[in-house]
């Protein structure tokens, strides 16, 4: 076992064994150490060396165990594509426990990539390493964006090959999530009619996530409550820096409000409400504006699963108290999302100014799609715009239309008392996205040549999106057009 100041407990696998298998890891000959994050590692207090790459390999490829570690494979359910799948389950990852981290707040450790379960269902369990290098430059740009994800903690080369479509170099990450509960965690036990496996991992989730849900008369509605506004909030950030998930499917969708599962997922470049760019999604289902609708359709099915909770005497008062918080989701949602879009304006949150606002935003976003202008460079463009520099946003629309638009931009910000709104615009917009064509050089190096230096540096790069790196100025550029027009991403598994 490891030496650590932090060993893990196994609360998942002990209070809700139905939600589990034991499984080990499978066997690696010669791991080797890829990314380790050593912010992260402190944060948890795992007191490991970070230099000592050869441990750190062993540790976060399952060879060596922490303290407490009980390796299992999670099991859940879930709506992929809008069809019902009784069983899914960790089909290639494990979760080794929880660690209680220096704010002490409990935070999964799981594996990914690590081999066959009792799930996988004729998959060999493994990854291959550009997924997950995919998984941890984007989950570390989100975290960098302040939006909630799970985050990486160390992704390691196991030394073997894995069959796809061709032979790839295999590896494995370590995930570190608040939890890895799912919607599809509630319709596994729901689809089994176990109303009690249904309690237990509601109660786990209070407990968890929503402690101050405990003394609420009806603790499952409000949990569901809890869940929802959550959610509202997540998606209204995604929304606001143009990421598109790719696969919400409700396996796919955390109880804690965490972004999870970086399979097919991008930032949108050219702004397009219909962007979608995984492989798999040929109707456009998860496509970047339909991401509210899915969510709220995701939390009707988790409802679904709540009823025999909220009023177990009366399933229709229990139904109809449900639908009045999955109905009331729009809303919640579009007003987080205005309240974002206006900090990305610039404009303060004066209710008299509602409707003109509204006006600003939808025909910016208009202007935005007609000319195909960047959604992330466009709205930084505005800060310059703010101090009198309108040079960085006209050179985005050649057609100069944008200019009226700019007159009655600036005309509402002489309305408001807001000092300095060029450094606040700094402060909203980012100006370095995981830019689709270089996530995909930085993964191509990695598996094709064995060259991590473009992986790193975009790593680099990103954990300050809002910055200006004046060395850094090609990570702010956009694709050119027929890389963007046929971009597509994969599930990797």
């Amino acid at each position: 076992m490891v030496s650590t100041t932090l060993p893990l407990s196994h609360r998942f696998a002990q209070r809700l064994p139905g939600f589990s298998v034991p499984c080990e890891p499978m066997q690696v000959a010669s791991p080797t150490l890829l990314q380790f994050n050593a912010q992260l590692a402190e944060e948890l207090g795992l007191g490991i060396d970070p230099n000592d790459e050869v441990q750190l390999s062993r540790i976060f490829t399952g060879q060596e165990l922490l303290p407490g570690s009980c390796p299992v494979a999670q099991a859940y359910a879930g709506h992929q594509f809008g069809g019902f799948v009784p069983q899914l389950g960790d089909g290639r990852a494990l979760l080794l426990g929880e660690a209680v981290d220096r704010d002490g707040q409990y935070r999964d450790i799981a594996l990914k990539g690590s081999g066959p379960t009792p799930f996988s269902r004729g998959g060999d369990g493994k990854a291959a390493i550009g997924p997950v290098l995919r998984e941890y430059v984007v989950s570390e740009a989100m975290y960098a964006l302040g939006i909630p994800t799970t985050r990486a903690l160390a992704a390691v080369g196991t030394g073997e090959t894995v069959m796809r479509t061709r032979s790839l170099p295999g590896a494995m990450l370590t995930r570190v999530a608040a939890s890895h509960l799912r919607v599809g965690s509630f319709e596994y036990a729901a689809a089994r009619r176990r109303t009690d496996q249904v309690r237990e991992l509601a109660d786990f989730a209070i407990e968890r996530h929503y402690a101050d849900v405990v003394g609420e008369e009806n603790r499952y509605l409000e949990l569901l409550q809890a869940i929802a506004d959550r959610q509202a909030k997540l998606i209204a950030q995604w929304m606001s820096v143009g990421f598109v998930h790719g696969v919400m499917n409700t396996d796919n969708m955390t109880i804690s409000g965490e972004t999870i599962d970086y399979g097919p997922c991008a930032f949108m470049e050219a702004y397009d409400p219909a962007a979608v760019f995984s492989s798999i999604d040929s109707m456009g289902r998860y496509a970047f504006s339909n991401q509210p609708q899915i969510a709220r359709w995701n939390l009707a099915r988790l409802a679904e699963t709540l009823l025999s909770l909220i009023d177990p005497e009366e399933p229709q008062r229990a139904a109809e108290a449900a639908t009045e918080i999955i109905t009331e989701f729009e809303s919640r949602h579009n007003t987080l999302y205005q309240t974002n879009m206006r900090e990305k304006l610039g404009l303060d949150a004066d209710s008299e100014y509602d409707s003109e606002d509204q006006r600003l935003l939808h025909d910016w976003l208009g202007l935005l799609q007609s000319n195909q202008v960047d959604y992330t460079l466009a709205f930084r463009s505005l800060a310059d715009a703010a101090d009198e520099n309108t040079a960085t946003t006209l050179s985005l629309f050649p057609s100069g239309e944008v200019e009226p638009w700019l007159e009655q931009w600036r005309n509402r910000l002489e309305k408001q008392p807001i000092s300095d709104v060029a450094s606040r615009l700094r402060a909203s917009n980012p100006l370095y996205i995981p830019r689709n064509h270089l996530v995909e050089e930085a993964l191509d190096a990695a598996s094709e040549h064995g060259d991590l230096k473009p992986f790193k540096r975009l790593l680099q790069v990103l954990d300050s999106p809002f910055q200006e790196q004046p060395e850094s100025e090609s990570f702010a550029t956009p694709a050119p057009r027929d890389f963007t027009a046929c971009y597509k991403t994969f599930c990797g598994t």
